[in-house]
């Protein structure tokens, strides 16, 4: 299937250039571990910023990784070969982002563990932390291809970049921010974390049609 043949791709070309992988994971790293050096060791004042801290984190991680979505492929032409493929490019955009996905968001959750040490977190908020991670990282993902296949064709696309995604990504760091408090207080968080559920729905439903539509765009200009 031309799907999963995508995604396989994708995969092996980022096992060769594993740096690309290796920097926004070292990033987050990086911040966590020095987040608690600036204020102080004290656990409870780390247990009440460290879900926010960890998600700034994550978020800044990811637009680490985000220009390397379709701009290596607009460079060396095989970018309009994948567009000129029989499956639908909203397929392709698709299979893109969950391969993305796979590289940066799954990473990233399995150092939550290492970050919850770093910052004092308890078990049942690192818990909330791995769920809003799993739930809201696909939303990253599938906004900032949006934002990446808007800008492939543009030399210095970067900063351009990061102010198309950055105010999208608010409701998802909003909610998964509530979720953190939520369970900080001991609270339910179900709402909170369905709320983030119908956001990735829509996300994945609406947005592989979106990236298509923008890579067509950038690549007629």
């Amino acid at each position: 299937m031309i799907f999963l043949e995508i995604i396989k791709r994708e995969l092996r070309i980022a096992m060769r250039k594993q740096a690309e992988i290796l920097n926004p994971l070292w990033f987050f790293l990086i911040v966590i571990t020095l987040f608690p050096l600036v204020v102080g060791p004290d656990p409870n004042l780390l247990g009440k910023i460290a879900g926010g801290v960890a998600w700034v984190a994550a978020l800044l991680s990811a637009l680490l990784s985000f220009e390397r979505l379709f701009r290596d492929d607009y460079i060396d032409g095989s970018l309009e070969q994948l567009m000129l493929m029989p499956q639908p490019l909203a397929l392709t955009a698709l299979a893109k982002v969950i391969a993305h996905w796979l590289l940066t968001g799954v990473p990233l959750i399995l150092l939550s563990p290492i970050a919850a040490l770093l910052l004092s977190l308890e078990i049942h908020i690192w818990w909330a932390l791995v769920l809003t991670l799993l739930v809201g990282t696909p939303i990253l993902s599938c906004i900032g291809a949006i934002g990446v296949a808007l800008t492939v064709g543009l030399r210095k696309g970067g900063v351009l970049l990061s102010l198309i995604i950055l105010p999208l990504f608010i409701p998802v760091l909003i909610f998964s921010a509530s979720v953190l408090d939520a369970a900080t207080l001991h609270l339910p968080y179900s709402g909170q974390l369905a709320i983030l559920g119908a956001i990735l729905a829509a996300a994945v439903t609406f947005s592989p049609f979106a990236i298509a539509a923008a890579l067509r765009i950038s690549l007629d200009n």
